[in-house]
């Protein structure tokens, strides 16, 4: 399980690259859900909540970019 703390030290493009892995995982989850029996349904959850984690610190990261032009053109 990956901690914020833990892809908040990550840099952008390793976050991009995580958000992509994941968010593959969670597609062929979904596909072995719907054809045959997933052994961990838990394993769905664990993998939304991780994408989740990856778009907030992306965010927050494009907000303080932000706010530092703008303080910047102040």
């Amino acid at each position: 399980m990956t901690k914020a703390s833990e892809l908040r030290e990550m840099s952008d493009e390793q976050l991009a690259l995580s958000l992509k892995e994941t968010t593959d995982n969670l597609f062929h989850l979904r596909l072995q859900a719907q054809t045959e029996r997933l052994n961990a349904p838990s394993e769905l959850r664990k993998h939304r909540r991780v994408v989740a984690r990856i778009h907030t610190i992306q965010n927050e990261r494009k907000r303080v970019a932000a706010e530092k032009q703008e303080q910047a053109h102040a």
